[in-house]
């Protein structure tokens, strides 16, 4: 654990334990161009990104925005495909995910499958992980080539397009604002993962 939070805390730059004020430029960036139309909390993930999965399954950044976000409060997480030899099937299978409403069946073994396992070779390994996961097989594959899918898949590209996405993970707030994981103090594994809920909650209150 301390060695998976040390290489976390390699990317980021380390600040003191006290609690720091939320400030534009430190937590958070305003982007020069806001996209309107964008989900309210986006996050951007890929499968085979290092750093996406010890967020999901070490630290749980995404459980603790969702727990402070205000009721109501839309949370959206995309997947994008310029990472891997199955980048762009693993939108797509992201997209299915979505359509069907499992997402949070697939994700952990999905990101073990891999990362940890590296039994994801194909396209069909890739529909064994869901089906593996409780998933019928005929509702993966009549969702693959779905209208639904497909427009799923295009919203995820275009995101990532509009919001000139250099990399993941990476969250965004309105269209507005992107989290700065380098503002943030990472004296401890708690302490900013606290931080990082703290500041997507101050923008969505910010609007």
């Amino acid at each position: 654990m301390k060695k998976i939070w040390l290489a976390l805390a390699g990317m980021v730059l380390a600040f003191s334990a006290s609690a720091a004020q939320i400030s534009d430029g430190k937590q958070y960036i305003t982007l020069d161009k806001p996209v309107a139309g964008e989900p309210q909390v986006l996050e951007f993930f890929s499968f085979y990104c290092p750093h996406c999965y010890q967020f999901e399954e070490v630290l749980h950044v995404s459980d603790n925005v969702k727990k402070k976000l205000p009721e109501g409060t839309k949370m959206t997480k995309y997947h994008v495909e310029f990472l891997g030899p199955l980048g762009k099937d693993l939108t797509q299978a992201w997209a299915v995910a979505m359509a069907l409403g499992v997402e949070d069946k697939v994700t952990v073994p999905l990101f073990e499958a891999v990362q940890k396992t590296q039994t994801v070779q194909s396209a069909a390994d890739i529909r064994k992980v869901f089906v593996d996961a409780g998933v019928k097989g005929e509702d993966y594959d009549a969702a693959w080539n779905s209208f639904v899918v497909k427009s799923l898949v295009a919203q995820q590209e275009k995101a990532a397009s509009d919001l000139q996405l250099q990399g993941v993970p990476a969250m965004f707030v309105n269209g507005k604002y992107q989290i700065n994981p380098q503002g943030m103090d990472t004296s401890s594994m708690d302490v900013f993962v606290q931080q990082y809920a703290d500041t997507v909650k101050y923008l969505v209150d910010k609007k």
